[in-house]
């Protein structure tokens, strides 16, 4: 077994980073616990400001210190995020709360992946937009991994590489030089372990195993022993939960849209590693902004009283093809919070995802094909809708009349897609489409032609048409006949594809029914006796 180990030693900083507005960076930051700082950022140690230090201390010495709470649940959301990126690469996956670790059995996976450093490689890539500095080590045992991981190692940007080792001979040679400190009952009995002179694993594997379980209990010696491999250590796998379901909470309220992308920003980052682990596509996820009760913008209108604005805004999402790129979901909820006016500062965001599609991951192609230019149409159209609104990108759907004029009508394009998906219960399928002999191009009334002298037929544009296909008779509408509509009536009609003169193709009909005295509309006073222009092909 190879267990893969990625620790976090600024979680609980990162986690906070993450709520703060986008100019925010470079300020000085650190976790306040108790009133005592338990962490500080690489800006805030330059300054000074140490863990231990009371409040006022360290405000005192960083003037711009920006403090945040620790939050335990705010740092389990954000591990949480790194477990579902490490699911879409191994079905082993567990965590090491405690020490905001990740663990992952990777043996029978690193075949697939081209070996053990491109597995890393992947591995640092997928976790990058979380924006976590990760410390990893290799072991055969999970809890040596941990504690290599633990102990760090040289670093390379935001990736420290930890000590490696894949037999368990090199691991126990590993372990016996390690601080005792890393262990958990360590850190607890840390300052009797070094009054004693205890230094390394290896001075405390010397001494008497009786005493040292008497002294500081059988907690200490039962994590070296699974560490070493000596003791067996089965470990659960995570699950991954059906729905997605992320919160988090701002540093400080956000007036304007740019301020809720950068916060919305992450939640979409822990979206799309929840979804690719599931081997998901995203059909349509929902963003809550929990707002500030207190506070009413001027131009929300005359709504009353503070406590009548509505206390949480709900922006829906649909994708019209499913997808789990982060950069097009980040463009697609740019676009609609554009267009949202926000009746109070936002205090708290919530992402929510139950609407998605199980698909096989895309594969990369040398030359485009109608698949891809398929999809760049469909991104198209959901920036459109984005941008102008569901009811601003209209579709045709075909409906059961012979009339052309009455064969399709417009729906908005995302109650479409809801009904392909499934996710509009009540809609009926619509005919099967048009037969190809009939154009899509019809004119808004049909075109009186004149009829040419000696029988010659209709004339466009003062020269004769030529019939290259026709008749199909279309005898319908007796069942909306004086219904009053402006397009309802009997029609009866021959129609034929004729050629003009220049080569282009047209759709003409040939009336059987005299004209109507008594019609008021123009479309029954146009369909008398005589021949129509319809549409036109091409």
């Amino acid at each position: 077994m190879l267990w893969l180990a990625l620790h976090l030693p600024r979680l609980s900083l990162e986690a906070l980073a993450a709520t703060l507005p986008a100019d925010a960076a470079g300020v000085p930051l650190a976790l306040l616990a108790q009133h005592r700082i338990t962490a500080v950022d690489a800006a805030a140690a330059a300054c000074g400001v140490r863990p231990g230090l009371k409040r006022a201390t360290a405000l005192a010495l960083a003037p711009a210190l920006r403090l945040g709470q620790a939050d335990p649940a705010r740092d389990a959301q954000a591990l949480q995020a790194v477990l579902h990126t490490a699911l879409g690469f191994t079905p082993m996956a567990c965590l090491d709360a405690p020490h905001a670790t990740v663990l992952l059995e990777v043996q029978p996976c690193l075949r697939l992946f081209g070996g053990a450093a491109r597995l890393r490689a992947r591995l640092h890539d997928a976790l990058a937009p979380l924006g976590h500095r990760l410390q990893w080590a290799a072991a055969p045992t999970a809890a040596g991994a941990a504690l290599l991981a633990r102990w760090g190692g040289a670093s390379h940007g935001d990736l420290a590489c930890g000590a490696h080792a894949t037999e368990l001979p090199a691991l126990q040679a590993l372990l016996d030089e390690a601080p005792v400190w890393l262990l958990g009952p360590g850190r607890e009995h840390w300052e009797a372990l070094q009054g004693m002179g205890l230094q390394r694993i290896s001075q405390l594997r010397a001494l008497p195993r009786s005493a040292l379980a008497r002294r500081f209990g059988p907690a200490l010696l039962d994590e070296i022993d699974r560490a070493r491999g000596e003791r067996a250590d089965p470990r659960e796998p995570a699950m991954l939960p059906e729905v997605f379901d992320a919160r988090l909470e701002l540093h400080a309220r956000a007036d304007s849209a740019e301020q809720l992308l950068h916060g919305a920003a992450v939640l979409l980052a822990r979206l799309v590693a929840w979804a690719r682990a599931r081997h998901a596509r995203i059909a349509a996820f929902a963003l809550q902004m929990a707002h500030e009760r207190h506070r009413r913008r001027a131009d929300a209108g005359d709504a009353g009283a503070a406590g009548e604005l509505p206390a949480r805004t709900t922006l829906r999402v649909e994708l019209a093809e499913p997808a789990a790129d982060a950069a097009h979901l980040h463009a697609l909820l740019k676009e609609r919070l554009a267009r949202l006016v926000l009746p109070a500062p936002t205090l708290d965001l919530r992402l929510h995802c139950r609407d998605w599609v199980r698909a096989p991951a895309p594969n990369g192609e040398l030359f485009p094909t109608a698949g891809s230019a398929h999809e760049g149409l469909a991104r198209l159209l959901e920036r459109l809708r984005a941008r102008l609104g569901d009811d601003g990108v209209q579709a045709l759907q075909p409906v059961a009349d012979h009339r052309p004029e009455h064969a399709s009508r417009t729906v908005p394009l995302a109650a479409l897609r809801r009904a392909a998906r499934g996710l509009a219960p009540g809609w009926a399928a619509g005919p099967a489409p048009l037969p190809l002999h009939r154009p899509a191009w019809l004119l808004p009334e049909p075109l009186p032609l004149p009829s040419g002298a000696r029988g010659q037929g209709p004339l466009w544009e003062g020269r004769p048409l030529q019939l290259l296909a026709g008749p199909e008779r279309i005898e319908a509408g007796w069942w909306d006949d004086g219904g009053g509509t402006a397009t309802s009536g009997l029609a009866a009609r021959d129609y034929f594809i004729a050629r003009a003169a220049d080569g282009a193709l047209v759709w003409i009909y040939r009336a059987r029914l005299p004209l109507r005295p008594d019609a008021a509309d123009g479309l029954r006073a146009a369909d008398g006796a005589g021949w129509f222009l319809q549409g036109r092909f091409g």
